[in-house]
């Protein structure tokens, strides 16, 4: 019950998502746990962690259910086994994130069917929405998601972002139909992604309003802002994104940047600095940071201090950027 309260206070929070669905798992109910975790795991798709929690918690449940608890203790038999097989690999099929034209025609027309026997079953609901949005049916698919918003299930936090994204899918098909001859291209395709952007930042911001302690929202927030070119109330966010150690060094990143923009150039050059300090793989994102510390050297005419940061790219990655460039430059010019 306890971490159930921390859940619902903070739904997009990793840990204690993983903790409460491994309580649901151990209290009997495996697949409510699994569906915690897949939610969160639409949100945050490319979380190690969070992926391999849900891979165990679906492992349990596949445990569980294809009988394999009861060849342990003797009870079961590889029938019962068997006999669940045919389902377990449609419910694969399901969760497939890439499907194939041909098979998602069909997976409509059958949850369409299931919907039909079945009109108070969400399942097929949220399952025919995601569809229709791959197929880009887009007025079908806010149709879908409407009607979940209307039934008990419509203060689920992941339905507001999966209405936005499904906006913004149609915002982004609306300008890849845009007719790169016509005189007014650039116009109309601009007003598109303004659009976009506006409409992403209002869900973002009325979610952030139901969730304010939730830091994550707020780093996503903050780079909206930073999108939209609102950099004083991105900063605002980004400082307080910061203290979430899964999002620090971007959200330090980020503030750099914000800084840097408004010529506050000390700023962003200590920012930098300690977002390099805790990162320890030296990685694109490590580089990155170096990178754009050197660049705000080069900015304050601190130009050895600079080259400095640009040998420690070119030492490991002499094709990253313009490094190679900028450090041959340098020695030629000694």
């Amino acid at each position: 019950m306890s971490v159930e309260v921390l859940f619902m206070n903070n739904p997009r929070d990793r840990d204690v998502a993983i903790d409460y669905a491994n309580a649901l798992a151990e209290d009997g109910r495996v697949a409510l746990g699994e569906k915690v975790l897949a939610e969160l795991a639409r949100q945050l798709p490319y979380d190690p962690e969070l992926l391999q929690a849900l891979k165990n918690i679906t492992a349990r449940r596949t445990m569980s259910e294809g009988g394999y608890d009861g060849l342990a203790d003797g009870k079961g038999s590889y029938r019962d086994i068997l006999k669940n097989e045919e389902e377990a690999k449609a419910l694969e099929q399901e969760n497939r994130v890439q499907k194939s034209g041909d098979n998602t025609e069909r997976l409509i027309r059958e949850y369409e069917a299931r919907l039909k026997a079945e009109p108070g079953n969400l399942k097929p609901v949220r399952q025919l929405a995601e569809l229709y949005t791959v197929r880009k049916q887009f007025d079908l698919a806010l149709k879908m998601y409407e009607k979940l918003k209307a039934s008990e299930t419509g203060n689920d936090p992941t339905l507001d972002k999966a209405i936005s994204d499904l906006m913004s899918k149609r915002l982004d098909h609306e300008a890849a139909q845009l007719d790169q001859a016509a005189p007014d291209y650039e116009e109309q395709h601009a007003r598109l992604n303004a659009e976009k952007v506006a409409l992403q930042l209002a869900e973002c911001q009325k979610r952030v309003e139901k969730f304010p302690t939730d830091l994550g929202m707020r780093f996503e927030l903050g780079v909206l802002y930073f999108s939209a070119g609102k950099i004083g109330e991105a900063i605002q966010e980004f400082q307080k994104a910061q203290n979430n150690p899964h999002k620090r060094v971007a959200a330090l990143s980020y503030l750099a940047q914000c800084f840097a923009k408004r010529k506050m150039n000390d700023l962003a050059a200590k920012t930098l600095q300690n977002a390099i300090k805790e990162k320890i793989v030296f990685d694109d994102e490590k580089k990155d940071l170096i990178y754009n510390l050197g660049s705000v050297l080069e900015t304050m005419g601190k130009k050895e201090e600079a080259i400095e940061q640009f040998k420690l790219i070119y030492e490991t990655d002499i094709g990253y950027r313009d490094v190679a460039k900028k450090v041959d430059d340098y020695y030629a010019g000694q």
